[in-house]
This record gives C-alpha cells, sequence and structure tokens, in this order.
C-alpha cells in the first residue's frame, strides 16, 4: 500500500482520539484539497499491511481514520487492512470523496468490501464553493458523516 503519512493522537480526523493512516492516489482531484500531492498513487512509501498494524497498535487506546488521498482508490489491498482494525477492535473512519451510493453501486467487490469494514463514512468530493470551517470532521457542507453500524 502507498502510504503518505501516519498521524499518531489526532482529535480532528474522527470522534476521540484517532491514529490517522493518508493513503496516496485519488481520482478526484478536488479544486482547493489540502492535499493535492497525494493524488499521484506514486507519492509516499510502500509498507506492508504489518508495518501499518504496527504503528496503530503504538497506542492501543486509539482509534482509526483511513484518509488520503483517497483510500478507496487502493481498496484491493487496504480492505485486508481494515480487516485486522476491526480483529483488534477498533472503530473505523473512511474519508472518501465517493459518494456512499458511487461506492455502493460500483461493481466493485474489492471497494464494497472495504466499505463493510468502515464504522463511519465520511464522504462526498470536497466543494471549495461549500467550504465550511464550522463543520465538525469535514471541509464542505456536500460531506456527509454517515454512521454505518447504526
Amino acid at each position: 500500500m502507498r502510504v503518505m503519512n501516519i498521524i499518531h493522537d489526532s482529535v480532528v480526523d474522527g470522534e476521540g482520539l484517532r491514529t490517522v493512516v493518508f493513503f496516496a492516489g485519488c481520482p478526484h482531484r478536488c479544486f482547493g484539497c489540502h492535499n493535492p500531492q497525494s493524488w499521484n498513487i506514486g507519492n509516499g512509501t510502500e509498507m506492508t499491511k504489518e508495518e501499518i498494524i504496527k504503528e496503530i497498535e503504538k497506542n492501543p487506546l486509539t482509534d482509526v481514520t483511513f484518509s488520503g488521498g483517497d483510500p478507496f482508490f487502493q481498496a484491493s489491498e487496504i480492505k485486508e487492512l481494515a480487516k485486522n482494525v476491526k480483529d483488534l477492535q477498533k472503530n473505523l473512519w473512511i474519508y472518501t470523496g465517493y459518494t456512499f451510493e458511487e461506492i455502493q453501486n460500483s461493481q466493485n467487490n474489492d471497494m464494497i468490501e472495504l466499505l463493510h469494514y468502515a464504522d463511519v463514512l465520511v464522504d462526498g468530493r470536497f466543494e471549495l464553493e461549500m467550504r465550511d470551517l464550522t463543520l465538525p470532521f469535514r471541509g464542505s457542507s456536500n460531506q456527509r458523516i454517515i454512521r454505518l453500524k447504526e
């Protein structure tokens, strides 16, 4: 998996204290994106599932967020990591530029399987004209926080 960065102890990428894995690769290329270097799948560092899990386990009190880029861009590999995160009894948030409906209707089994491991999905492309700094955990008002396990 191509990883841009791993941040420990974040409080802005989902509820509670979180370890955030920022993945490389994003097809959306949203105007005004705060992380455009993540668009290129060739950026970042190649990491194994085991290396990422070791980073996540550094703080047993944190839950986990997948961000990017777009984690669904590497869904075939990330779905296995997501399964391991859930095996660790971690709450998992996933940020994506796809909408929930686009993923469900994609016919891409890897994307659909990755979605099944998420507790919360923050969906939708960042829209600069809908930017709202008062919204918790998202950048524009079109993006939704979808609690999948409720």
